[in-house]
């Protein structure tokens, strides 16, 4: 394969991705469910792997900043490696969730291959503290991480970046969506 046809092949796994893909309903069914947080004073948890937990701290903003539901995510350093040195990493989502998170939170969990183990343990313990898992993944139908979640988002690719991406324009779609608009002054 050539460089064109690389970029050709890559565009269209895009378009599969975002045009032919129909999350239509689950992104207003997410709105709901933020609005609903929202409503009851609750808040936002969002975590993840690697670029999935930048995404996590910026959708966290914006959900704080542009769309007035208060939101968190667990990507310091220190609280990172304690909770794992302490409960193993398998399980270092599990115990933040379980020492920040209240019933009627909601849970965001990304991970690309749905099959990160911190991230299916912390839906698990989300779920068993009576707050709502939102999953977003890729790679596999039946990952193990999606079928923790009420709502879920699943990118039908093996490409990590294709996945990423996704997961962070449907995000941000459902930011602007609860906002309104897609321009707007920071």
């Amino acid at each position: 394969m050539n460089d064109k046809e690389f970029i050709e092949d890559y565009i269209d796994r895009y378009k599969k991705s975002l045009i032919q893909t129909d999350i239509s309903n689950e992104i207003i069914e997410l709105k709901q469910l933020l609005l609903d947080v929202k409503q009851r004073n609750n808040k936002v948890i969002i975590a993840g792997n690697g670029g999935s937990a930048a995404m996590a701290s910026h959708v966290c903003v914006d959900f704080t900043k542009q769309g007035g539901i208060r939101s968190v995510n667990f990507n310091e350093a220190d609280l990172i490696t304690c909770f794992a040195n302490d409960y193993g990493y398998e399980h270092w989502v599990a115990k933040a969730i379980e020492f920040y998170g209240n019933k009627g939170d909601l849970a965001i969990l990304i991970s690309s291959s749905g099959n990160s183990k911190n991230m299916i343990n912390g839906a698990q313990t989300a779920n068993n503290l009576g707050i709502d898992v939102v999953t977003f993944t890729g790679f596999n139908i039946d990952n193990p991480l999606k079928k923790e979640g009420k709502i879920n988002f699943w990118v039908d690719t093996k490409a990590y970046n294709i996945a990423e991406n996704t997961h962070q324009i449907w995000l941000l779609m459902v930011c602007d969506l609860i906002i309104g608009k897609a321009e707007y002054s920071a």
